[in-house]
């Protein structure tokens, strides 16, 4: 019985020392980036970067890092899967490329995009999509660096690095990543998304700076205190450029419904549900461009695979735009969540006294 006591108190010690030794490599290795980060500086840009150009055109989507189409379900969402299988995982990233492909817009603004992650079977998605779009300047920042996640037990997410990126027709003379504050405290901020936006500055004719900033918000933290210092910082960046006159754009995946939402008839043969958080209607003077449409869903819920009319569906992919931009257009393209648990948006603007 002694030597069945000391095994077990070994098995314990091993255990404990092997788990302790885990979280003090991936404390060692977490990545943390600076609360600004230059991702291009380019001091002798003085030009104009569009001449000549008032009207610009935009499409945000989460790609979901070609893993969340149609046949998936999330663990995270109350599913049980962790990635699909190699075939449907290249199936959803070609469906991806070629939506990119053949569209045709002056920005992109792309979320949870994968280089060599496990869950996306190690292939490099920024070099797979930049490819597709050769003569486009990118900037891409890091939001999801982890050697190694090791949740769900029985089948581990393993190493994921993953961010966000924007595709423009012309490069900036400058861009930057701004930090998001940490919302988790030590040990589960160590395994969880750094977030961040992406702001890249474009010179007009008049002088002024046209900014377009591609965010990717929290998701799974309802506390509103802790949303809304995410919020806050991407606010007061706004409303400062604006009040030195230039001319802001923003969008991405807000994890969140815009004010005002309600969808448009039977918004397009899908299930309609409201997210948990939803934007104030006064986060931003009323002077400002709430630009998302209720044509059909940007999101669906994850519990299961895709069924149309059957999984929650609604919006929380959208742009907010400055006084001086009138929006043109805005659309949800409905794919059906075919490639991605997210459909792109699509958005006309027109600058307002550029020249």
């Amino acid at each position: 019985m002694k030597k069945f006591f000391k095994m077990i108190v070994w098995i314990i010690v091993i255990i404990v020392v092997l788990f302790g030794g885990f979280i003090l490599y991936i404390t060692l290795s977490d990545y943390r980036p600076n609360k600004v980060e230059v991702i291009l500086e380019a001091d002798n840009h003085i030009k104009s970067t569009f001449p000549g150009q008032n009207n610009f055109t935009l499409i945000s989507w989460n790609i979901g890092y070609a893993g969340l189409g149609a046949e998936m379900d999330f663990f995270y969402d109350g599913g049980k899967k962790v990635r699909p299988g190699k075939e449907q995982n290249q199936r959803y990233l070609n469906g991806i490329k070629k939506y990119i492909k053949d569209s045709d817009a002056d920005f992109y603004l792309l979320q949870e995009v994968d280089i060599r992650s496990r869950r996306s079977f190690r292939i490099n998605q920024v070099e797979a999509i930049t490819n597709l779009k050769t003569d486009f300047s990118y900037q891409f920042a890091l939001n999801y660096k982890v050697p190694f996640v090791p949740v769900p037990v029985n089948e581990p997410m393993g190493k994921v690095k993953g961010g966000i990126m924007i595709l423009s027709k012309d490069e900036p003379y400058y861009a930057e990543r701004i930090a998001y504050p940490l919302i988790a405290a030590w040990p589960d901020r160590l395994f969880l998304l750094d977030r961040c936006f992406i702001l890249s500055r474009y010179k007009l004719d008049n002088g002024k700076d046209l900014l377009v900033i591609n965010t990717h918000n929290s998701a799974y933290v309802y506390d509103s205190t802790l949303r809304y210092q995410e919020f806050n910082i991407i606010k007061k960046t706004m409303l400062d450029e604006y009040e030195k006159g230039n001319y802001i754009i923003a969008g991405g995946d807000w994890n969140a419904n815009p004010p005002y939402l309600k969808p448009e008839g039977t918004f397009n043969g899908h299930k309609f549900e409201s997210s948990k958080v939803k934007m104030n209607n006064d986060f931003l003077p009323p002077e400002w461009n709430w630009a998302f449409a209720s044509n059909a869903p940007t999101n669906r819920n994850n519990d299961t695979a895709f069924r149309k009319g059957e999984n929650g569906t609604t919006v929380i992919d959208f742009f907010v735009a400055s006084p001086n931009i009138k929006i043109l257009e805005v659309k949800n393209i409905d794919l059906d969540f075919e490639f991605s648990d997210h459909n792109p948006v699509y958005l006309n603007i027109q600058i307002i006294n550029s020249g």
